[in-house]
């Protein structure tokens, strides 16, 4: 029987009940196990495994669709782990030039272990152009900062058929959003620090695969790196995923309800969120999305119109991550890095009141006119 998402959340990766047990045990505090014997089994060594990371493997492998899943310390030790893992000397991989700055920043080290880079934007498919030959292809859909969408089935149809492999970053729509390998990819890749998770109250990543053969390269590669998460951060993480769709949902509903208000502003260019109507990603994003996240990207007139505006928010963080239940905004152009405007800002919509957020906004764009 096919059961709701919510449903799915709440129950994924619980143990069978157990009278007078926990119904999600505690988190495993251990480096080693009593190991009698030789050396076998599923727990031998605490860098190798522990039982809080399996059932949250489990967990986020019953979200993916049925997968294989890797847990990492963060959501760079799980992309890394893909990149660095897959890619040989005299590969070459495809990356998006517009995807979060720190995977492209992996540029430099997969060069200097002699594989070839090529990069295109997101929209359009442009990266389709850049297949021939390579060994895998990068996608990040919808695509951060800027919101774009590129056609993950398309693009997977065409990498396979030429023998790439096919990783998609699902950090923004998380598996409740859209499902990569139901798609066609080969991996999906989050960071969980973000709306997986959605307290911002630890790091985490994760990387998911049908494929048994890739899905045992990653875990060698966790291995041997080290990028282990502990098993506070995985219970947490575990606990959180129960209101995972709940969250999404707010989120959502709130994101498009936040944008919307923002179509009447003057200050307000480029708005960008898949769900809105008119959005150049919008019916690419219908059609393999299922819910649009919790990200509304837009310029202001200039970085000290876009400062005035965070300052005078009163319900919003300043802070650079996104996914939160609390809502977050950040100038983006103050790390550098990414082709955005001096205004342009990232706005991460949280779980509050719809039209008290909204209310703050546009008071907060008043003030900053002033």
């Amino acid at each position: 029987m096919e059961i709701g998402d919510g449903t799915l959340a709440v129950g994924a990766g619980r143990p069978p009940a157990e009278k007078y047990a926990p119904t999600l045990p505690g988190p495993a505090f251990t480096a080693h196990y009593h190991l009698p014997g030789e050396p076998v089994g599923p727990y031998t060594y605490g860098r190798d495994a522990n039982p809080t990371w399996t059932l949250l493997e489990s967990a986020i492998g019953e979200l993916e669709g049925g997968a294989e899943v890797s847990v990492f310390s963060s959501g760079m030790a799980a992309i890394a782990a893909v990149l660095l893992s897959q890619v040989r000397a005299g590969d070459a991989v495809v990356l998006p030039s517009d995807c979060y700055q720190t995977t492209r920043a992996l540029k430099e080290r997969l060069e200097s272990y002699g594989a070839e880079v090529r990069m295109g934007p997101t929209a359009r498919d442009a990266q389709l152009d850049l297949l021939d030959g390579a060994r895998l292809i990068w996608l990040e859909t919808p695509s951060n900062p800027n919101l774009d969408v590129c056609d993950i089935a398309r693009i997977a149809e065409a990498a396979h058929a030429g023998g790439t492999l096919v990783a998609v970053d699902n950090t923004l729509a998380t598996p409740l959003g859209q499902r990569p390998l139901d798609l066609g990819a080969d991996f999906s890749v989050a960071s969980d620090t973000k709306a997986m998770t959605g307290h911002g109250d630890l790091l985490l990543g994760h990387v998911a695969t049908r494929d048994p053969e890739l899905a045992e390269s990653v875990r060698w590669w966790r291995k041997t790196v080290g990028a282990i998460p502990g098993p506070m951060e995985a219970w947490l993480a575990h606990r959180s995923l129960a209101t995972l769709q709940l969250r999404l949902d707010r989120q959502s509903a709130n994101a498009l309800a936040l944008a919307e208000a923002l179509r009447a502003r003057p200050e307000v260019s480029g708005l960008r969120h898949p769900a809105l109507p008119d959005d150049p990603s919008h019916d690419l994003a219908s059609r393999q999305m299922k819910r649009f996240g919790c990200i509304v990207s837009f310029t202001l007139p200039d970085e000290a119109f876009a400062e005035r505006f965070l300052g005078a928010l009163t319900l919003v963080t300043q802070a650079t991550s996104f996914g939160g239940v609390h809502s977050s905004a950040e100038r983006r152009g103050r790390w550098g890095g990414d082709a955005v405007e001096p205004g342009f800002v990232r706005f991460s919509v949280g779980v509050e009141d719809a039209a008290d957020l909204v209310a703050d906004v546009l008071r907060a764009l008043d003030a900053a006119r002033a």
